[in-house]
């Protein structure tokens, strides 16, 4: 079961992140009864490398420890967001209109929980996907998940 990571943690990492220099994407807790994964991702202008994701993993690890920030055991991914980029905040969205996105709601909306289509346009906390030439108005608060969808088959 996916669930949100709580808006101290979440804050916490950002910090951490930006302050090593990075980009912070986002992160996701995936409670897997006694396996829970924290994944986070992180970006820069020119990529992340596996030394990177160990470099910050390594410094993550010790501030989620010292600090308590989660409850009971969980494993630590640092990840750059690869090229199914999940999209994360309002901004994220912003930034990719005019991609082929996926979206994965929480609840059904229209009796449908999965969407793909182009992502139109952002307004408000709302995101606007060209699904079959009908753009269906998705409220950014029922989004659970979202990426962005590339063709690397270059079709």
């Amino acid at each position: 079961m996916k669930a949100k990571v709580n808006a101290i943690v979440r804050d916490r990492l950002a910090l951490l992140v930006q302050a090593m220099g990075y980009e912070f994407v986002g992160c996701e807790y995936h409670a897997q009864g006694r396996y829970s994964v924290l994944r986070v991702y992180i970006d820069n202008e020119t990529g992340v490398t596996l030394t990177d994701c160990s470099h910050v993993s390594e410094q993550m690890s010790a501030v989620l420890d010292v600090e308590d920030l989660i409850r009971g055991p969980y494993s630590l991914e640092v990840s750059s967001p690869g090229v199914d980029r999940p999209l994360f905040e309002i901004a994220h969205y912003q930034k990719y209109v005019g991609n082929r996105i996926k979206v994965r709601t929480w609840v059904p909306i229209q009796n449908q929980r999965h969407f793909v289509g182009i992502l139109s346009r952002v307004e408000g906390n709302s995101i606007y996907l060209l699904i079959d030439a009908e753009e269906r108005i998705l409220p950014f608060s029922d989004i659970e998940r979202a990426n962005i969808v590339t063709d690397i088959r270059g079709k």
